[in-house]
């Protein structure tokens, strides 16, 4: 059986690449060892998406390009 980390107290934070839009943002919380919560801003009572770590960090990586 798999175990579904409770998100109801996550802090979440707002991509920095979200340019300030009100209506337009991925939001992350952080403190979740080897996986990264991602949700839309837009509907933060909605769905979470779970990631593993290192895809998301995979994923950064190719939209942020290297450093």
């Amino acid at each position: 059986m798999k175990h579904t980390p409770d998100f109801s107290t996550a802090a979440w934070r707002k991509s920095s690449y979200s340019d300030g839009g009100a209506n337009n943002c991925v939001e992350v919380a952080d403190g979740y060892p080897d996986i990264v919560p991602v949700r839309d801003s837009k509907a933060p009572g909605g769905g979470v998406l779970v990631f593993g770590a290192s895809s998301w960090s995979a994923f950064v990586y190719g939209v942020k390009g290297p450093a």
